[in-house]
């Protein structure tokens, strides 16, 4: 995995090729968390005639500060395009995501985008997901007997792992985040039904059949994958 400073370096240059899709005019959704923040940073740069839709209150602000003008999802109808983070990425470009408790907001503008584009560092490439703790999202009224209900039905499925709550974090929907530790996610698709089967969930963190593009930045290039070639 990369040390900080690269792993920074490499997530400003994935942001920076991010940016150089976006053309003026376009309605522009801005993702959530470092890697994101870092395209947001690249776009303000560009000083383009653009409108955002931000995922997250964090991303607004960082947005309006950057002198990026935005909208609300329901003013924007639909995006041009989206660039975020993930927190993982298989083969097939399916991604976890919701690290930083925003992978509802992220996944209802990713939805309304006519393309995604995912920006990364190489260390978020992984042969399987699970290593990174799926993120998934609990309606408060009612959270431990929600957890402990789905956390009954992964066992009966033979899904490894436990489910913890993430202490002290409440989603910009006001709602709790568990996250799924210890998971070896092999068939993403399935899990991810189950999960969002369960009464009380209001989302999970994996991100199927959104992605259209990813970015990654290693240390001295930059790799561009599409489902088709992956």
């Amino acid at each position: 995995m990369s040390s900080g400073p690269v792993s920074d370096a490499q997530k400003q240059r994935a942001g920076e090729a991010a940016a150089a899709l976006v053309e003026a005019g376009m309605i522009v959704g801005l993702g959530t968390g470092s890697t994101a923040a870092q395209f947001v940073r690249a776009l303000a740069a560009r000083k383009l005639d653009i409108r955002g839709v931000s995922t997250s209150e964090a991303t607004e602000q960082l947005a309006v500060s950057l002198g990026i003008k935005t909208q609300p999802l329901d003013e924007a109808g639909q995006i041009d395009l989206t660039v975020d983070g993930a927190d993982e990425i298989n083969s097939d470009l399916v991604l976890i995501k919701g690290g930083g408790a925003a992978l509802l907001r992220e996944k209802l503008v990713w939805e309304a985008s006519k393309r995604r584009v995912c920006i990364a560092d190489s260390s978020k490439r992984v042969p399987v997901l699970g290593r990174f703790p799926l993120p998934i999202e609990i309606v408060r009224f009612g959270a431990m007997t929600t957890a402990a209900r789905l956390g009954s039905k992964l066992k009966e499925a033979g899904v490894q792992g436990h489910l913890k709550l993430r202490e002290g974090v409440i989603t910009d929907g006001g709602n709790l985040i568990y996250d799924l530790h210890g998971a070896t996610i092999e068939r993403p698709a399935e899990l991810g039904t189950l999960i969002k089967q369960t009464t009380g969930v209001v989302d999970h963190g994996l991100f199927l059949g959104l992605c259209d593009l990813a970015i990654v930045a290693g240390e001295t290039d930059i790799i561009r994958l599409n489902p088709n070639a992956a």
